[in-house]
């Protein structure tokens, strides 16, 4: 095979760019010295090699068009593909080729436009961000679109977010995906795990193993899948340390770099800020929708559920029961024990009423001593009649407020659907009535209100 007479001076060798000469069966005649920092491999190991054999197999089709429409005599000065380096590692290339009849060879140059790509994905990235945080519903979709959007700048299969809860001093993990562990239990701040380093240190962390065993989240290596890369940056917003965003690579076909340190930091700001706003959201809906004394659900966020719960019970032809709760003399112990024991008080009776039902009823504070409970999916009314009689028998127990005990009983009626009403408003109507019943019969008793209206 010979050289076509093409002057080349020794310049091309100082080029960024490679400089290649392709013949016509596609084989590389020529390629110039910067090749070894773009393909990874030295001139002569790619001379007499077929080009497409580098080519990324998903581009080889439409680089094959190319090249032909070139050989045609159609320029193209802004091709772009991928090729894959001596190390395995897929690198975009801009090409500018052109066809020398001449010489019966593609004169080509290759530049390598990594940077311009992930400068590009970071700001699509940033955006996507951005727009995630105006419409996630909740913090749990925001996790997951985040989760999705930094799958476009670095490998990231096993993705989790560790956030820091000052109070308690301890990290919660809401969102883990892993595809060897389960999401762990909330742990103190001071555990020692790499979470709580990158977060007390306020610093990004970058952990490879060279392949001698793998990095556990708790620091140590340890026995178990080879090659192990553990990535967390932390999350700050306004000077505030929010959490951690972790990656972890359990596999050596990628490798975490530098360069992904430093490009996960970059775009964890905008990621913190996201968070920040969702939390500030999550609390003002919270603080909208719920009782600010006993953090139950208040009237309205509770008719929202009960209309919901009455819709799902007509397609689904089953049943549910609205308890109406009224402490008995509530009165006489913020007048013997003051205000602020009272509310001790209606604090705990919001507890006690929350462990006697399941975690998909909903338990509701109307105003003052009065409290609701929605029972869905039950099979029968007097199911109903036996979870008031739970609740009742558990309030009638002392309360420890401080250095004193309180006590107080409570009347309760219930009403059920479809038995007594088909519309929330009804259903709470006749509840309310049926409590009033049991009050007026001494109170500290519960009042079905089917019974009722037998009278």
């Amino acid at each position: 095979m010979t050289t076509p007479s093409i002057r080349l001076d020794n310049v091309l060798d100082h080029l960024l760019d490679a400089v290649c000469l392709v013949d016509a069966e596609g084989r590389f005649v020529f390629i110039s010295a910067a090749c070894q920092s773009i393909f990874g491999y030295a001139p002569a190991e790619l001379v007499g090699t077929r080009m497409i054999d580098l080519v990324h197999p998903d581009d080889r089709a439409r680089t094959l068009e190319a090249a032909a429409a070139i050989m045609r005599g159609v320029p193209n000065p802004h091709f772009e593909n991928r090729y894959v380096r001596k190390d395995g590692r897929v690198v975009p290339i801009m090409w500018s080729a052109r066809w020398s009849e001449e010489d019966g060879v593609r004169i080509a140059v290759a530049r390598d436009i990594t940077a311009l790509k992930r400068a590009e994905s970071v700001r699509t990235a940033l955006l996507a961000i951005s727009e995630a945080a105006h419409i996630a519903a909740d913090l749990h979709e925001l996790f997951r679109d985040i989760h999705s959007i930094i799958e476009t700048l670095l490998p990231a299969r096993n993705f989790f977010v560790a956030l820091l809860d000052d109070a308690r001093d301890t990290l919660s993990f809401p969102y883990f995906v892993d595809e060897h562990d389960s999401a762990p239990q909330p742990i103190k701040l001071d555990s020692g795990s790499l979470s709580a380093r990158v977060i007390r240190s306020g610093m990004a962390l970058l952990l490879t193993s060279g392949g001698n065993g793998t990095i556990c989240e708790n620091g140590e290596f340890g026995a178990g899948t080879p090659s192990l890369d553990w990535l967390g940056v932390p999350l700050i917003a306004r000077g505030d340390t929010l959490g951690a965003l972790v990656v972890q690579n359990y596999s050596g076909d990628a490798r975490y770099t530098d360069a992904d340190k430093q490009l996960l930091q970059f775009v964890s700001t905008q990621i913190a800020a996201a968070i920040e706003r969702k939390q500030t959201e999550t609390r003002l809906r919270h603080i909208a929708q719920h009782d600010a004394l006993t953090h139950l659900p208040n009237r309205k966020l509770f008719d929202d559920r009960l209309q919901a719960a009455l819709d799902h019970a007509r397609s689904a032809h089953s049943c549910l029961a609205v308890l109406y709760i009224d402490l008995d003399h509530f009165k006489q112990v913020n007048d013997s024990l003051g205000h602020a024991a009272g509310d001790r008080l209606l604090h705990e009776v919001a507890r006690r009423i929350t462990g006697c039902v399941r975690e998909s009823d909903t338990v509701g504070r109307m105003s003052g001593d009065e409290f609701v409970v929605l029972l869905t999916g039950i099979k029968q009314s007097a199911h109903a009649l036996l979870v008031a009689e739970k609740i009742r028998a558990s309030l009638q127990q002392p309360f420890a407020l401080d250095a004193q005990n309180a006590s107080t009983l409570a009347s309760i009626g219930v009403a059920t659907y479809p038995e007594h009403a088909d519309a929330g408003h009804a259903l709470l109507r006749v509840a309310d009535q049926a409590m009033y019943r049991a009050k007026k019969l001494g109170g500290n008793r519960c009042w079905m209100a089917l019974a009722e209206l037998a009278e």
